[in-house]
């Protein structure tokens, strides 16, 4: 049944644009908040808000029981998570529903599949999805592992089952590294995620991180495109870009014919995006994890499809069925998506919280700022640093760098500093332009490289590949 009250569990520039859509939908939205975010922006913009505990977002955006009850009290009929907090939480969306409340996002059950990486990693294979060379399944905790990797190859990951954010994660190039790097990483991962499991993977040098994505209404299920989020630090995406470019088509073709399959299998409701390694010196592209909610980067596809992927996420929810079939949605042009994190690049990247001061975004066709903050804001240091996205579109990529720099220099954050220098830096380089960038290329990238410059170090390969939002790995942090 249509959804009538939408509660929004998050913060931030996510709870803003869904907000925006909901009120397109003639849809009342109340939005809860800890202590710390009352007078925030997107708090403003809600139809209510309601506190759900103090600044701490354990005891709030992380407390099961304190949100539903706050959805229920506040006579909401649905929840949407956003991304990060307890968006691919599967106990949330579970109580949820047993508060007799909709759940904006796939089943519990996919949730659960989808989280743990052994498990998504068999189900995709089994659905046709290219998969890295790897251990079937966890590794058994009392196995020698030095069999597996003979088998897989030099060098490989050692990955935790139960991963996410860039955790668990230890890069393995000789086999006397591989007994010491399977104890820490299956350490790490218990202390981490409750769960000490780890699987053995391909490790890819210089990788690139292109990724697909899909909708599903149960019944119906179709792929809106791909993205390039290859710029990253520290296994934190950047910048994305809509479609990914450089990509051979029949690469393109494959991942997302899987990607509708892989979607298809789990019965997939809602958005949900398929993230691939993709190697350029082999020309393959290999499955790394499915992410069952929205991405952060989704305003590229909106961009390049002209869909709102949040009402695609409210029809799917309400039994409503997808407004699109994969036949409709076309591809036009080019978008480029800017991550703006109140920290400072020139200082070591330290967070820079405090008070907004002056705040000017840029404008004109082709240009779309998401933020959640508002001249006069407190940017709080209890939350993930991104305080907005800038979005611009283009006819090309050419175009859309191009227009990229000039929004970018219009740009305006005062009281705080900003990633906006990194951006421009990046953007300038030649590795960046000609599409030669790979998914650590920003930390062998010194400050001031400009295009046509040697930018890279030649022996700058991927730390971990096992990308993840700034959202997922901010929340593991929290």
């Amino acid at each position: 049944m249509p959804v009538k009250t939408l509660f929004i569990a998050n913060r931030g520039e996510i709870a803003a644009r869904i907000i925006r859509t909901a009120r397109e939908r003639g849809v009342k939205t109340v939005l809860g908040v800890s202590e710390a975010d009352e007078g925030s922006y997107p708090a403003s913009l809600a139809d209510a808000v309601v506190v759900i505990g103090p600044a701490p977002a354990a005891k709030s955006y992380l407390n099961v029981e304190a949100v539903v009850a706050a959805a229920q009290e506040a006579g909401a009929d649905a929840v949407h998570p956003g991304y990060g907090f307890l968006s691919e939480n599967a106990g949330f969306a579970e109580a949820v529903e047993a508060a007799g409340l909709t759940w904006v996002g796939p089943s519990a059950e996919t949730i659960r599949l989808m989280g743990d990486k052994s498990a998504a990693r068999e189900t995709a294979k089994k659905a046709g999805v290219p998969v890295l060379p790897g251990t079937e399944g966890a590794l058994p905790a009392d196995a020698d592992p030095l069999e597996a990797a003979r088998e897989i190859g030099f060098p490989l990951m050692v990955k935790a089952s139960a991963g996410g954010g860039g955790k668990g994660i230890r890069v393995v190039r000789s086999e006397d590294e591989l007994a010491a790097a399977v104890d820490t990483a299956r350490a790490e991962a218990g202390s981490i995620f409750g769960d000490s499991a780890v699987y053995l993977e391909r490790f890819v040098d210089r990788a690139r991180h292109v990724e697909v994505q899909v909708l599903g209404d149960g019944e119906r299920f179709v792929h809106v495109g791909d993205r390039d989020c290859s710029l990253q630090r520290r296994s934190q995406k950047v910048i994305e870009e809509a479609p990914a470019p450089e990509l051979p088509e029949d690469v393109r073709e494959t991942i997302r014919t899987s990607s509708v399959e892989l979607a298809r299998a789990t019965g997939y409701r809602g958005a949900g995006t398929v993230e691939f390694l993709y190697d350029p010196a082999s020309r393959e592209a290999f499955f790394i994890e499915m992410n069952t909610r929205l991405q952060v980067e989704h305003p590229v596809t909106e961009m390049v499809t002209g869909l709102d992927l949040v009402a695609e996420q409210l029809r799917a929810a309400a039994g409503e069925g997808l407004s699109v079939r994969q036949e409709d949605i076309r591809l036009e042009g080019h978008a480029l998506e800017f991550r703006l994190n109140a920290e400072d690049p020139d200082n070591g990247f330290f967070p820079s919280p405090g008070t907004v001061s002056g705040l000017a975004w840029p404008e004109g066709e082709g240009v779309r700022v998401d933020s959640g903050i508002a001249e006069g804001s407190v940017v709080a240091p209890f939350y993930d640093s991104m305080i907005a996205k800038l979005i611009v579109w283009a006819p090309s990529r050419e175009e859309a760098i191009a227009s990229a720099e000039e929004a970018l220099r219009a740009t305006r954050v005062e009281g705080i500093a900003t990633t906006v220098p990194l951006h421009l830096r990046a953007l300038r380089t030649r590795e960046f332009a000609s599409v030669g960038h790979w998914t650590t290329f920003l930390e062998s990238m010194p400050a001031g490289a400009e295009a046509g410059a040697d930018s890279a170090n030649d022996g700058a390969g991927a730390e971990e590949t096992d990308t993840a939002d700034t959202d997922t790995a901010a929340e593991e942090a929290r």
